[in-house]
């Protein structure tokens, strides 16, 4: 229980996250409302967020190589430093007044290609702070970090809105990253980076990680569960807004209880994960997960009382934090040192990448046959991919990770073998 906290240095960065986080979902917040205070278009703000995380997508490899090329330490002071910068140079436009549309895309496109290099470091990060033994405890800690701080962050943010401006909101991120910074300098007795072979050609490194994922099924098979899952059935800031003003007609403090609802029901998966880790390494209680998250959206999709649909956006947050925090453990556990910074690129792309491809698709079809077919539809389609999954490669869903022997192809070198 909370064992992750044993390692001196996961509790730095523990700490600075809790501060950095808080101080992203603030900007989170402010970005898009300063899109649309300049422009007074949806189709604009949505620009935006297409802008921060495109480059995830297209360019994730590129990170995954880098950190499992340098100390993922070093990289990841490189990349929250970097954070600063778009940060505080639209706390000076905004503040200034000098802001322009196109400047917020460039800032949400700076912030999206510093992305791709930070998520990859960072999650291959938690083995080499906690080791395999406490990393499911280290991922449920963070999943508990993120979701509360999207409960604190879109909140404080709201209120200095209103009572000091917008500004202040981007110059709060751009500080809090500090603590991120000085957390990195803190720790001490990190291992020593995997040794890379320095002839290996840029493009060869790049497609190690893919070709791993392809042999090793049980990777290969969770990574398109999350995609599929992050493309058809997490889309709840793009179709939730239409439920509560077309469906449920509860307004925009409706809307508000309804991601909150979400909300919390992640809070508390990640939570459970914190305090039975081992629910994170068993592969049939993910399938309950999956199972039941998929169930949680249909019932959504067909309520119309105000009350049930909070109590099942709970379930479906709840699952879906335990589903995906489970992915990500698994995948780490079975990867090699020397692949896991490629593998993980491959786990943002599939998580975060996506986002844009899911929120267009699930919004095309709410205009086409309304929010509650979409919302089933996505649910079926993510719940089908789970189905054939579980037929095709029992070993994923159905039993313990140490049944995958798949290796990892050979390039040439006396790397650590990938054999689980």
């Amino acid at each position: 229980m909370f064992g992750a906290l044993r390692h001196r240095n996961y509790r730095l960065f523990l700490a600075g996250q809790i501060i950095s986080t808080v101080g992203t979902w603030m900007q989170s917040v402010a970005m898009p409302w300063l899109a649309l205070e300049l422009t007074h278009s949806g189709l604009l703000v949505g620009l935006v967020l297409a802008a921060q995380f495109t480059p995830v997508l297209v360019g994730s490899q590129f990170g995954g190589v880098v950190a499992d090329r340098f100390r993922k330490r070093n990289v990841l002071l490189a990349t929250q430093s970097a954070f600063m910068v778009p940060s505080f140079a639209l706390f000076v436009l905004s503040a200034s007044g000098h802001a322009q549309y196109w400047m917020v895309v460039l800032a949400a496109l700076a912030t999206g290609t510093v992305n791709l290099f930070d998520v990859p470091a960072r999650q291959s990060f938690l083995v080499e702070m906690v080791g395999k033994r406490d990393l499911m405890n280290a991922i449920a800690l963070n999943s508990s970090v993120f979701n509360a701080a999207a409960i604190v962050g879109p909140s404080v943010a709201g209120v200095l809105i209103v009572l000091v401006g917008l500004p202040l909101c981007f110059l709060a991120n751009s500080v809090s990253y500090l603590a991120a910074v000085v957390a990195l300098l803190l720790m001490r007795d990190l291992p020593e980076r995997v040794t890379q072979h320095e002839h290996t050609p840029m493009l060869a490194r790049l497609a190690q990680g893919a070709s791993y994922a392809r042999h090793e099924p049980v990777v290969g098979m969770l990574l398109i569960a999350v995609a599929v899952f992050s493309l058809f059935a997490m889309n709840r800031l793009t179709l939730l807004p239409l439920f509560a003003d077309q469906v449920l007609h509860a307004g925009p403090e409706g809307f508000g209880f309804l991601v909150g609802s979400m909300g919390m029901g992640a809070l508390a998966g990640a939570l459970t994960l914190a305090f039975v880790p081992r629910f994170g390494a068993d592969p049939r209680r993910q399938l309950w997960m999956a199972a039941i998250w998929v169930g949680a959206l249909l019932e959504f999709s067909i309520s119309r009382v105000f009350a049930i649909s909070l109590v099942t956006l709970f379930v479906a947050g709840y699952c879906q934090i335990s589903f995906v925090a489970a992915s990500n453990n698994r995948i780490q556990t079975i990867t090699p040192d020397h692949l896991r910074g490629r593998v993980m690129a491959l786990y943002a792309q599939a998580l975060i990448g996506v986002g844009p491809i899911g929120a267009t698709q699930a919004g095309l079809l709410a205009t086409l046959f309304g929010a509650p077919w979409a919302m089933a539809v996505g649910a079926l389609i993510a719940g089908a991919v789970v189905l054939a999954i579980r037929l095709l490669t029992p070993a994923v869903f159905g039993g313990p990770i140490a049944s995958s022997t798949a290796s990892a192809p050979s390039v040439g070198s006396s790397q650590p073998s990938a054999r689980t």
